[in-house]
């Protein structure tokens, strides 16, 4: 029996090792099925070293803009659903709260990374993402309208919602 044992135990080692797999990386040992790795957005595109450098925003009336964080006239909480501005925080599906350099939304975080434009009612910026277990950089445009009580929020880039979102302004 013991002569049989040990060919079959170099077998199965023998197949367990070498040769390449389909894929490596973190992917290859994680239980991420191919419709979530489709989803996962590319990293955003790095400008080239010889693009020209964006122009500061300028301050104008009704907010301090300095090009480097969220127009104060942005910030606060907003939702998709009106009905969401009432529901107690964490229970607020559509919810997105914006400070001076994160969008914060139900099951994910954004950091400012960098801002592209800006002025007094309106940003595109480059963010860093986060949430479940997750990490990807996405482009927004977020602008002010209807006099400030809604927010229009365009993504771009690979992943990015198709279409754009239009948010209501949550009291207090």
């Amino acid at each position: 029996m013991m002569r049989w044992t040990m060919p079959a135990a170099l077998l199965m080692l023998a197949a367990c090792s070498g040769g390449q797999d389909e894929e490596t990386g973190p992917e290859a040992s994680s239980d991420i099925g191919p419709l979530q790795k489709a989803e996962r957005p590319a990293p955003a595109e790095t400008p080239a070293p010889d693009a020209e450098p964006e122009t500061p925003a300028k301050a104008e009336a009704g907010g301090q803009v300095d090009g480097k964080t969220i127009p104060p006239a942005i910030r606060g909480r907003w939702a998709l659903k009106a009905a969401d501005c009432a529901a107690k925080r964490g229970t607020d599906l559509t919810a997105l709260t914006i400070d001076a350099t994160n969008l914060r939304f139900f099951e994910s975080h954004g950091e400012l990374a960098r801002v592209q434009k800006s002025d007094a009612s309106g940003i595109v910026a480059d963010y860093k993402f986060s949430g479940e277990g997750e990490e990807w950089d996405r482009r927004m445009q977020l602008d002010l309208a209807d006099g400030g009580k809604a927010l229009v929020r365009r993504d771009s880039g690979e992943g990015a919602a198709a279409g754009a979102m239009r948010y209501t302004r949550c009291a207090g």
